[in-house]
């Protein structure tokens, strides 16, 4: 049966959270396909070409990882994101990010991230601490209509990864893929995987890592 490893991830560097630390979860899973939280031109035709050829290592953690991964591997990279975060994401984070104890709840989150790495990012803890920090996001807002803007844009956004990964599974064998997505829509996700698997008829299995 074919099976899909969804991976939460953060998408720059912070201490235990390396490419050298995923690309062992990769060498681990052995995914014959990567579904990956990044638009089309952000993996672009000239930076494969200049880390083929010269190896110029990318910005963004994950692809750094698949490039190491794909001097061992071969595999298929899969971009599944139409369109990049919605405006109301920015407009949400300035206005979140002015507030003192968010800002500490933040520098918590990414402490335990670079002392723990993975293990924290995909475990229950990171689920309530993100959880947490969103009621509070709710609470500085003050029910503004830009947290219901924010929440049905997000929606859309995780709902448009998920509806690519399953049109490309309609299409396309495979043994093993991963899909790594940011920490922050891991409960989300998780909760969208079950309500796909029930709306679906492809026969194949979802594995959360760390569970």
């Amino acid at each position: 049966m074919q099976s899909i490893t969804f991976i939460s991830t953060v998408h720059k560097q912070i201490g235990k959270c390396s490419a050298d630390e995923l690309c062992e979860i990769l060498e681990k899973i052995t995914p014959e396909v990567v579904f990956l939280e990044a638009l089309e031109d952000t993996y672009s035709k000239y930076q494969q070409h200049t880390f083929s050829n010269y190896g110029v290592f990318h910005e963004k953690l994950e692809i750094r990882a698949l490039q190491k991964y794909s001097r061992i591997h071969q595999f298929e990279y899969v971009p599944v994101l139409g369109k990049g975060l919605p405006n109301s994401f920015e407009e949400k984070s300035n206005l979140v990010c002015q507030n003192i104890h968010f800002q500490k709840m933040i520098d918590n989150f990414n402490s335990q991230a670079r002392m723990q790495g993975f293990d924290f990012l995909n475990s229950e803890v990171s689920i309530k601490l993100n959880e947490e920090m969103r009621i509070y996001e709710n609470s500085i807002l003050m029910d503004n209509e830009l947290i219901q803007t924010f929440n049905n844009d997000i929606d859309k956004y995780e709902n448009s990864m998920l509806s690519n990964i399953y049109s490309f599974c309609m299409n396309t064998k495979f043994r093993n893929a991963v899909f790594m997505c940011g920490v922050a829509h891991r409960q989300s996700i998780i909760d969208k995987i079950e309500t796909y698997k029930s709306k679906t008829n492809l026969d194949f299995n979802w594995e959360i890592y760390g569970h």
